[in-house]
């Protein structure tokens, strides 16, 4: 018997507090948004083909 996933969620939390490192610089709205837009993008480019196999 087959089975099948119909979703997947995964959360990440991503810190620079235990690695000792230099906070993080802020950005302007623009960069994140660039940032986000960039994430969808590749997002849906890997679903893209995932659905062509």
């Amino acid at each position: 018997m087959p089975v099948i996933i119909d979703e997947v969620v995964i959360t990440v939390e991503v810190t620079n507090r235990d690695s000792g490192g230099a906070p993080p610089a802020t950005s302007s709205p623009e960069e994140r948004q660039a940032i986000v837009s960039e994430c969808v993008e590749r997002a849906l480019e890997i679903l893209k083909q995932k659905a062509e196999r």
